[in-house]
Formats: structure tokens, sequence, C-alpha cells
């Protein structure tokens, strides 16, 4: 039986720890946290996870939450005008709903499936010289925890990382009490508030520990209007300022806000980072590797939603590179075929993500003013979300931008 560590007890470590385990393998899981300290502790994330992804959950069978979750069925964007009123307002359909689970909830129930299933769980923050050790007596040892110094082994690729500061400054508040948008009550949606030169108001509903509840998630241009939760540590004054922010930029938003009050105490996060993809492959001290995992090699900006929906592929993608292997080496070779097999989905998702966070060029524009008068434009925009790569054929070309939107056009005019 193959022996292989996975240090890092998020949405990837978490999948690819279970599904191993599930294949017969011997998984030794190490997290800096109890499965109490994560329930009981701040929110992570905002984790919209789109199709594709629920369904690696569902092939599992760890898709625990999927009854209790809402389920988000549709994908709307709004663009402030200067004035404050809504210039572009649409709503497209999702081919097959999307949901979002609080990560306190669902990796502090998958962390105890995995113990109960009998993995062996080490809570322990691991530092270089620990896996320096562990290299020596595991098959495999991967690195899925994106932050802190077992990061600093995977060194960044710059041809494939634009940025190198962080293009928004993060603030996510979870609340109760959000009242519904009132021209669709019919079905739940993610909304996405751009408001140009300024950031993007996010707001979605999700399933947290205390049941259902909604986000709110504010993208800053970094020095802007929006980039004001540094250094502030109440939640209630974090909830304020949200509050205050949607008032004067998103008013359509704060309408159905006046209400609201924060889920818990633990319900507010604020932070940034810069975007980066690193080398997959990390060399430790003694002359062991290790594999890169998910965001801890890919690491995009959260303003498409992809942090978890990229985690979830990036498991499934390194199971079925683990199993396909069978008894042969975990050498460097296979770890970075094994990386590359993951890229060639993971690409479209950091290019695509890149061009988010820039100013949008005229043809995008036109894009996404076409989808509110177009809804099959509405509707496979609203879809890129769970399939990225489709955006190479009508989204970043000008010529195939207008194409399309010719054609979708001509297709309305025949009806």
């Amino acid at each position: 039986m193959r022996k292989i560590l996975i240090v890092g007890a998020g949405q990837s470590g978490l999948q690819l720890a279970l599904g191993l385990q599930s294949q017969g393998y011997e998984v030794t899981l190490m997290s800096n946290r109890t499965a109490d300290e994560i329930r009981t502790g701040r929110v992570m994330s905002t984790q919209c996870m789109f199709r594709t992804a629920l369904q690696h959950e569902r092939d599992q069978k760890i898709n625990f939450w999927e009854g209790q979750a809402p389920r988000i069925e549709g994908l709307g964007v709004s663009v402030a005008a200067p004035d404050s009123s809504r210039a572009i307002d649409w709503v497209g359909k999702l081919d097959g709903y999307a949901q979002s689970v609080d990560q306190r909830v669902k990796m502090a129930g998958w962390m105890e499936t995995f113990a109960q299933r009998g993995g062996q769980l080490v809570i322990h923050g691991a530092a270089v010289s620990d896996l320096d050790f562990f290299s020596r007596t595991y098959d495999l040892v991967m690195v899925s925890a994106g932050k802190g110094e077992l990061v600093s082994m995977f060194g960044r690729d710059a041809s494939r990382s634009p940025y190198d500061a962080p293009q928004r400054a993060l603030a996510v508040a979870y609340v109760h009490g959000l009242g519904p948008r009132p021209e669709h009550p019919d079905y739940d949606a993610v909304r996405c508030n751009l408001v140009p030169g300024v950031g993007e108001l996010f707001v979605m509903p999700t399933l947290t520990t205390s049941g259902r509840a909604d986000i709110l998630f504010w993208e800053g241009i970094p020095d802007g209007p929006l980039d004001v939760f540094r250094g502030v540590k109440d939640p209630a004054e974090h909830l304020s300022l949200t509050l205050e922010l949607m008032e004067r930029f998103t008013p359509w938003e704060y309408a159905r806000a006046t209400k609201v009050e924060l889920t818990d105490a633990g319900g507010t996060l604020a932070g940034r980072y810069a975007p980066t993809v690193r080398n997959p492959i990390g060399r430790l001290p003694g002359g062991g590797l290790v594999l890169g995992v998910a965001d801890v090699v890919v690491a995009n900006d959260p303003i498409t939603g992809q942090g978890s929906n990229s985690a979830s592929k990036c498991a499934a993608s390194y199971l079925a590179s683990i199993v396909e292997r069978g008894e042969e080496p975990f050498d460097e070779t296979w770890m970075q075929s094994t990386f590359d097999r993951y890229w060639a989905t993971a690409q479209h998702v950091t290019k695509w993500t890149n061009a988010m966070l820039g100013v949008p060029p005229e043809h995008v524009l036109n894009l996404i003013g076409a989808a509110g008068r177009l809804q099959p434009v509405a509707n496979r925009f609203a879809n890129g979300f769970n399939d990225p790569a489709d955006f190479e054929n009508f989204f970043y070309d000008p010529s195939l931008t207008n194409a399309y939107l010719a054609e979708v056009s001509g297709a309305a005019a025949a009806e």
C-alpha cells in the first residue's frame, strides 16, 4: 500500500485525501487546525462552486451539504453608471446550478469524515524541516497549504505571472437578513456588480454554520475608495464600512441590505495577495521533492470566483494521475507531467482572471452590454464561470467577439 502525505486541509487537500483513501492508499493529512477550530474560526473564502467542480464532489460521494445549500441558478452582471444608477443589468441562466458551502462547515466535516474512515490526521503546522524528514518515509508528499513558509519552496513562474503585486483589496462579510432582488425573485443568482475604476461587489447565497446566508464581497482597486479595510479588526465596523460603500457605489444592492446583520463574530475577512503561478515542484534541503497542489502553484485573484473550483479540479486531476501511476515512482518527471495535465485546465482560468483585473477593452464592454439585449449571450457568459476555456471562443479577440454577436443578433432577428 503506497503511503502519501498531504499537508493542508482545504478544498484540494481534503478532497484529494478522501479520494486517495477511497482508492486504498495509506493517507496522512496534516492540518494546522482541528476540525472544531476550523468550524468556530473565521470565514476563509466565498467558495461559489459551479457544475463541474460540484460533480467532482458527487463522484466521490462527499457532497454532504448539497441538499441544504441554496441552489444558485443564475449569474447576473450589473455595471454602475457615473450617477450610481445601473448602465447595464442582466442575469444569465446556468446550465447546472452552483452552490456555496462555508468552508468552515465543509472542511470541518470532511476532516472528521477522513478520520472516521481510518485516515491518519496530524494536527501540526508543518515546516520545511518536517517535510525533509517525512519525504524519506512517504512515497509522495504534496503541499496544499497555500500560505506560509512552505509556499516559499515553490519558485514564481514569471512567464505565467504578469502581476507582482496585489490587484485588488478584498473584504468579505457573511450576513443574515438580505432581501431579494425585486427584478428576479424566482431563483437565486450570484450578482457581479462592476464599478468602473473603483472595483467590484459580489453578492451570493451560501450555507454557513447557522444556515442560509448571503456573502457581501468587495474587491477594491488598491488605494482607491474601496481600499479601506486594512487594519479593521472589529467585525461590526467591517460590516458598517461594507454597507456604506454599497450605499455609495451600488445603491440597488444596498436597498436590500438595510436590515442585514453578521452571521457570527467570525463572519468577516479582509486581505490581498498577488496572483501568482509557481513552479510545481519544491526541493527540500535533503534532496527530496514535494508536489504543490491547487493555489500553492496557481493562485488567481478571486474576481472570477474560481478558487474553490480550481482546487476541486486540481484534486480530481491529481487523483487520476496518482492512480494511473500504479506502482511506478512519483519522480520529478511524473510530478511535472501531473502539473502540466492540470495546467491544461488552469491556464484558461489564469488568462481570464488576469484579463478581468485590467481595464476592459471596447469589445468586451460591447459583449457585456449586448448580454442585456441578447439572452443567449448572457447565458454563455454566465456558464463561462463553469468552463473558462470557452472564453477563448468569443471573449479575447475582437473579431471573434464581433462575429459571435453578429451571429446571435442575426438569429434573434430571424425569430
